[in-house]
């Protein structure tokens, strides 16, 4: 007797999803980009000690029961500084929650293999709406193993815009959809709401990458509006736009508004400019130019595989640039990888410098993000093929000596975690960032051992008339300090804690304006003879409750549209 075999449906059910095989190699891709960290220890990039030092002074908030921290607790040696308002929270705060989970050698491993392999996989459900499955496998993996990413990985160490780039994918797919540039692609409330959700996560993941989405997306929208001539579809996108940006609003109102309380202008110090950074740039500092050559030999193999891949899949596909109904994708692509190699070049310095917040991105080469996800949109197309493979399969091959070659202009530390820990453990602290600096301090004249409290004279003369005062620090946690003062005559207090303006500071329950030293912006507390109860909060600024409420609104009408877009299900 013969067992009937199995149902249609049946195999249905039995079948893998469609994403696993390709999270799978994706993960893999990842680990194999890691193989120089078992080694050598940790790739130390240009920003690995900013990004490492957030996310232990994160974490290390979150232990005191501050769950979305805003002025750090260990930079500048213990003064601190509002980083927490200006940078973005996702990735500080992945990495604040990987450190707390796995051993500090393999927080940085972690972290890459979770952002290229999500970079992979949302690379693909790209790809596989515009392409078939084998060329959206190939178009994936060279997304996660891409040139802009090894030079992030191994040299920038960049960990916010990796994150950044593993959501472009997707927010490229959703404004694909919103534009009707996908063929069987419905417009509905949800494919607003699912937009405007990606785009703020980018904002919320790294600055730069939330302008590169800004200007290319508003690009995408425009070219398909006008192409089209629906100003529906305008409408439809700056709505969305202006949906995300209310969604980020808790971030980006704050950090737009606190810029003026602060050195932001060091941002874009010398080396840190749009025009000292064009491909091929070369300035007196030599350290500069030879990383500036490495980033532009990236970005200019990105522009030749745009340019070859584009050829390819003209003429390895069986209808062209790719299937009719995508045809007008692939050309909006193509704009958008154009202005993104346009704007890697110095005759387009005036858009650097007249375009709202672009210059704020510092590095042309910076818009290898998008040149990388057009690429692979590209090579996925000119992979459907045999042929095509079989040329992709060289072009990934191809990222093997370069690779090499970002691994041997690197710095090699297997202790930089272990480090960073020991810098709070020990009190000594971090340094602290130039744009992130409160107006009137320079953070380099900031001594690196300061106690938390010191007590001066009540008036400017030299330390021997110190009054002989009794401090006791009853509390000092990131964002409240409480204590108390016996003091024969006036005095004033010095504490290890830069000014800001968010700082509200009471002397025996009224508000005082702290003082500052003469060469640095230390508070100083001016106290009266007798007993007094010093209280210093950092509060909530109007800005941060605009922000708040904003974002606050926006969630409520992304729901709204989620519910108002969902599908009807069929009765059984």
């Amino acid at each position: 007797m013969t067992t009937a075999p199995p149902t249609p449906s049946l195999r249905e059910q039995r079948r893998l999803p469609d994403s696993v095989l390709p999270l799978a190699c994706c993960c893999l891709a990842s680990l194999l980009i890691l193989i120089p960290f078992f080694a050598w220890g940790a790739a130390s990039g240009h920003d690995f000690e900013f990004h490492a030092a957030s996310w232990f002074d994160a974490a290390y908030q979150w232990k005191e029961g501050i769950l979305y921290p805003r002025w750090t607790a260990w930079t500048n040696h213990g003064f601190g500084e509002p980083r927490f308002i200006f940078y973005p929270p996702l990735s500080w705060m992945l990495g604040g929650f990987l450190t707390l989970l796995a051993a500090d050698p393999a927080v940085p491993m972690i972290y890459i293999v979770l952002t290229q392999t999500l970079a992979g996989l949302s690379a693909y459900l790209l790809l596989r709406r515009l392409s078939s499955r084998r060329g959206a496998l190939l178009g994936a993996l060279f997304y996660t193993v891409n040139p802009d990413a090894l030079l992030m990985i191994y040299i920038r160490s960049d960990f916010a815009e990796q994150l950044a780039c593993a959501l472009f994918p997707l927010l490229l797919l959703s404004a694909l959809e919103l534009c009707e540039l996908i063929a069987d692609s419905s417009v509905t409330t949800r494919t607003i709401a699912s937009f405007a959700c990606l785009y703020a996560g980018v904002w919320l993941c790294n600055a730069p990458a939330g302008v590169i989405a800004s200007y290319t997306m508003a690009l995408l929208i425009a070219w398909a509006g006008f192409t089209d001539r629906s100003w529906r579809i305008l409408a439809r996108g700056g709505s969305a736009l202006a949906l995300g940006l209310g969604l980020a609003s808790f971030y980006i109102v704050p950090a737009a508004y606190e810029q003026r309380w602060v050195n932001i202008g060091q941002a874009l110090a010398s080396g840190l400019s749009p025009s000292e950074n064009f491909l091929f740039t070369a300035i007196a500092d030599a350290e500069h130019t030879w990383f500036n050559w490495i980033a532009s030999v990236c970005a200019l193999s990105l522009i030749l595989l745009l340019g070859l891949t584009a050829l390819l899949s003209r003429r390895l596909t069986r209808s062209g640039v790719a299937a009719p109904q995508n045809r007008s994708a692939f050309v909006a692509l193509l704009v958008a990888g154009t202005a993104a190699t346009a704007l890697t070049l110095r005759w387009t310095l005036p858009l650097w410098n007249y375009l709202p917040k672009l210059r704020f991105v510092q590095f042309p080469w910076r818009w290898m993000s998008i040149l990388a996800l057009v690429c692979a949109c590209f090579m996925a197309v000119a992979g459907e093929k045999r042929r095509g493979s079989i040329w992709i399969a060289l072009v990934l091959l191809m990222t093997v000596p370069l690779a090499w070659f970002l691994v041997r202009n690197t710095w090699w530390d297997s202790d930089e975690m272990a480090t960073m820990r020991d810098a709070i453990t020990s009190g000594t602290g971090f340094d602290g960032t130039d744009e992130y600096d409160p107006l009137g301090d320079d953070h380099f004249d900031l001594p690196s051992d300061a106690p938390l409290t010191k007590v001066l004279s009540g008036e400017d003369s030299d330390d021997s008339a110190t009054p002989q005062a009794r401090v006791q620090v009853v509390k000092w946690t990131t964002e409240s300090k409480e204590i108390r003062v016996e003091s024969p005559e006036p005095a004033r207090i010095a504490l290890r804690l830069l000014n800001y303006p968010a700082w509200r500071v009471e002397v025996n329950a009224k508000a005082v304006q702290p003082e500052r030293a003469d060469d640095i912006n230390q508070m100083i507390i001016p106290v009266p003879a007798g007993s007094s109860q010093i209280d210093v909060r950092f509060t909530h600024t109007a800005d941060r409750k605009i922000g708040n409420a904003i974002s606050l609104l926006s969630a409520l009408l992304t729901i709204g549209l989620f519910w108002i877009g969902r599908k009807p299900t069929r009765a059984d």
